[in-house]
């Protein structure tokens, strides 16, 4: 039927290809392929090592100072922050090493480069300066300021956190407690920023900075450990309500094993003595002083015991105080005496950041009072009235009252019935002093001063008739520059202080 045919299947193998160059030029390939290699690796290593250091030579330096922190510019231009590595071009370069409170570091240098390998191994050098403290305790109280202005911003969050400027102030002034003198101040400027600490933050941060002042700004020994932890239960003794502010700032549960401590009951029932006497004032209006057309009255010496949360005792001295605050008469008298100050230059006046936009603003909220008008603009006015007394009164000054002034004025007018009018009903009046939450901690005026805030303090704002005697210790605070239709402002006449 079909027939079977055989297939036969032939396996061949081939020869593999091969490719021959052919000589070039007279030259073997073997010899001309070997140059060609060579020359293809010379290439690379010449972009690899030499290149670099021909199209940009110079040195990688690292960089240090003492203290750290120092910002570095080499001809004026940043290049980073000590400690840091940065490279800088070769040539005759001028390099400077900034800190705040401390003496710069400037010096010209001829950086040189390293032919070979600039890129893979570049030329090293390090350049270390000791920087020398412009005056003692100045980076302190830079940090100090900066310190202040964390504290009006809470507790940090996940994503929100707070640097430890004033431990890092301390451990740049540390050297400057070396002597008596330094270590006083410095303690100086640490209580002053008691005054700002309101969170676990910021008390975190005190006691650090504490720690480093007491060692020289070096990390802290078991002596000087023992020896801060004294100065501190030293001035929690002795200041009255610092055990409720130190309460106020730990954590819960560090807060609650220091309320239920016999120390603090006694703490707190030395407060609450001293609250039981704020009350009683023993101060007396005596003649008016006219001034312009203002009327000032004369208050005596004495002393102000401040309640509230956190009581003292505040010895005041005597001065006097304007029946009633500055009008818009007042106001319009001061603004034809400095244009500069009216109200069509608002705008320029919000451009230096001496007002806000609502500035001299609505004002019928406040009757004849001037309202809408700046602390600047305040104290500007003040100055002005300064030069308009009289000859005989060339050693006073007008000026904004202190906190203390203005509540022992307040607190004098409502015992006796007499004297200024209006404080406390319903305004906002301007004080000198820059706004620290805990203003009754213990400190010296003139660091508190140099400190600063971001904010002025304002007193009164509640009306008297609702809240009773609380209104004459009611605090509040506003930026410099606000103009708030419910702020207005009442000089004092008082003897100059050198300062």
């Amino acid at each position: 039927m079909f027939e079977k045919k055989h297939i036969s299947i032939i396996e061949e193998t081939l020869p593999e290809d091969e490719v021959h160059f052919k000589p070039l030029f007279g030259l073997r390939p073997g010899v001309y392929l070997a140059g060609l290699y060579g020359t293809v690796l010379a290439v690379i290593l010449f972009f690899v090592l030499l290149y670099p250091g021909l199209t940009k030579p110079g040195t990688v330096f690292s960089l240090s100072s003492e203290p750290s922190g120092a910002a570095v510019r080499a001809d004026n231009v940043y290049i980073g922050t000590t400690p840091c590595e940065a490279f800088i071009p070769k040539g005759t370069r001028r390099i400077e090493m900034v800190l705040p409170g401390f003496e710069p570091s400037r010096q010209e240098l001829e950086v040189k480069s390293r032919l070979f390998g600039s890129w893979l191994f570049p030329r090293r050098e390090r350049l270390a300066e000791t920087l020398a403290e412009t005056d003692t305790g100045g980076a302190l109280l830079a940090a100090a300021s900066e310190y202040g202005v964390w504290s009006f911003t809470g507790e940090p969050t996940v994503t929100r956190q707070i640097p430890q400027v004033l431990s890092e102030g301390a451990y740049r002034s540390g050297p400057g407690a070396a002597d008596s003198t330094g270590r006083i101040y410095l303690e100086g400027i640490l209580k002053g920023s008691a005054r700002f600490t309101s969170t676990r933050a910021g008390l975190r941060d005190l006691i650090r900075a504490k720690h480093l002042a007491d060692n020289a700004g070096l990390s802290p020994s078991p002596a000087s450990t023992l020896h801060s932890l004294e100065d501190m239960l030293v001035y929690l003794s002795e200041a009255p309500g610092a055990a409720q502010w130190l309460g106020s700032a730990l954590p819960p549960e560090t807060s609650a094993v220091l309320t239920n401590s016999s120390w603090y009951a006694a703490q707190n029932a030395k407060a609450s003595e001293i609250r039981s006497r704020s009350r009683s004032v023993s101060g007396v209006f005596g003649e008016a002083v006219p001034v312009d057309s203002l009327i000032f009255r004369e208050i005596s010496e004495g002393t102000l015991v401040q309640g509230g949360v956190f009581p003292r005792e505040v010895p005041i001295s005597a001065f006097s105080i304007a029946e009633t605050p500055v009008s818009y008469a007042d106001w319009e008298v001061f603004m034809k005496a400095n244009p500069e100050w009216e109200i069509e230059h608002t705008r320029t006046l919000t451009a230096k950041g001496l007002v806000t936009a609502d500035y001299l603003g609505p004002g019928g909220y406040s009757g004849s009072s001037a309202s809408g008008v700046s602390w600047y603009g305040a104290e500007a006015y003040c100055h002005w009235l300064t030069s308009r007394l009289p000859a005989g009164m060339a050693d006073y000054e007008v000026r904004l009252p202190t906190e203390a002034e203005w509540e022992y004025a307040a607190k004098v007018a409502d015992q006796s019935g007499s004297g200024p009018k209006g404080m406390g009903e319903g305004l906002w009046e301007w004080c000198a002093d820059p706004y620290a939450p805990h203003w009754s901690l213990p400190a010296d005026p003139a660091v508190i001063a140099a400190i600063g805030s971001p904010e002025r303090s304002v007193r009164g704002g509640l009306s008297g008739k609702d809240s009773g005697w609380d209104f004459l210790e009611t605090r509040g605070s506003l930026f410099p520059a606000a103009c708030s239709p419910f702020g207005v402002f009442r000089p004092v006449l008082a003897k100059k202080v050198s300062r």
